[in-house]
C-alpha cells in the first residue's frame, strides 16, 4: 500500500515532483539514472537516520538552515542536479519526519520510470511490474524471503535476480531491487502493482486525450501534436474521441490538466458569468 501522506507532506512532494519532472524533461536517459540512482541511496539514508530526518523536517529551523544541512552532508559526494533537488526537499514544510524519506524514495522511483519513458520501454516496463507483482501474490512464501529484513539484503538480492534474470528491462530490474533493499514493512506484491500504476501515470502524462466533435485529418493531428510537444517540452501523443456534444473546437486533457477550446466550454463559461 503506498504511504498515506497528510496535507502538508502532499503539497511538498507535488511541488518537488514538478522539478522533477522540470529537469527530467531536459536531461538524458544517462544524466536521469545517475540522478534516480543517487535519489534511492539518498533515500536509504534518511530511512536509517532518525535524527538527520528530523532536522530536514523541522520547521522551526529557517529553509535555508535546512538546505544548507544537506549540502554539507551531500555535497561533493551527489551531482548537483541531486543535491539540489534534495535541498530543495528540506526547504519543504512535512507533516511529520518520517515523510522526507518517504518523499526521497518516491522521487527516485518517478526518475527510474522516467528512464523507461525516454528509452520508449514504458509500456514494457508496466506489464512486466504488474506480471511481477502477481507472481509475488500467488508466491506468499516468496514474498516474504524477499522481502525478509532478517536476512543479509545480498542473499535476497542475488534471490530475486536469480528469478527476473535477464527477461525484463533493466528500469523493472533496478525498482524490484530497490523495493527487496528497502520494503519499509510493505509487501512486495503490493509494491510491485504501486510501482506498475506508477508507470502508467506516467505514461498518461505524456498522452494527450482529446475530444473533438470532428474527425481530425492526419495534417491536423500532427499538428497538434507538434504544439503539444512545443508546450510540454516532451513528445505528447494523442487519444482521440469523437464528441459531437461540443459543436466545435476541441478539450485537450494531459495529465490533470485540462485546456477547454470547444464550443460548448465557452458557451458554458458565458452562462455561468451571467447574473443569477
Amino acid at each position: 500500500m503506498a504511504a498515506v501522506l497528510q496535507p502538508a507532506s502532499r503539497d511538498a512532494l507535488a511541488a518537488l515532483t514538478e522539478r522533477l519532472d522540470a529537469y527530467v524533461d531536459g536531461a538524458s536517459a544517462r544524466e536521469v539514472t545517475a540522478t534516480a540512482d543517487e535519489l534511492f541511496a539518498v533515500a536509504r539514508f534518511l530511512d536509517g537516520e532518525r535524527a538527520i530526518r528530523r532536522l530536514l523536517a523541522d520547521a522551526a529551523s529557517p529553509e535555508e538552515s535546512r538546505a544548507d544541512l544537506v549540502r554539507r552532508l551531500f555535497g561533493g559526494q551527489l551531482s548537483q542536479p541531486t543535491v539540489d533537488l534534495v535541498a530543495e526537499l528540506a526547504r519543504q514544510r512535512w507533516s511529520r519526519p518520517r515523510d522526507v524519506a518517504t518523499a526521497a524514495e518516491s522521487l527516485a522511483r518517478q526518475a527510474t520510470v522516467a528512464i523507461a519513458e525516454k528509452t520508449g520501454s514504458l509500456d514494457e516496463v508496466e506489464d512486466q511490474l504488474f506480471r511481477f507483482g502477481r507472481i509475488l501474490a500467488r508466491e506468499p512464501q516468496l514474498n516474504g524471503l524477499l522481502a525478509d529484513t532478517t536476512k543479509p539484503v545480498e542473499g535476497r538480492i542475488r534471490l530475486l535476480d536469480g528469478i527476473l534474470g535477464d527477461k525484463v528491462y533493466p528500469v523493472t530490474a533496478t525498482l524490484q531491487r530497490e523495493a527487496v533493499r528497502l520494503p519499509r514493512g510493505r509487501q512486495l506484491d503490493a509494491l510491485a502493482e504501486e510501482l506498475a500504476e506508477l508507470a502508467a501515470a506516467r505514461r498518461d502524462r505524456s498522452v494527450a486525450k482529446v475530444r473533438t466533435p470532428v474527425e481530425l485529418t492526419p495534417d491536423q493531428a500532427a499538428a497538434l501534436e507538434n504544439t503539444l510537444g512545443r508546450i510540454y517540452g516532451r513528445k505528447i501523443s494523442l487519444q482521440v474521441e469523437l464528441d459531437r456534444d461540443l459543436l466545435g473546437g476541441l478539450v485537450v486533457q494531459v495529465g490533470g490538466e485540462v485546456i477547454d477550446g470547444s464550443v460548448a466550454g465557452r458557451l458554458a463559461a458565458a452562462r455561468r458569468s451571467l447574473p443569477s
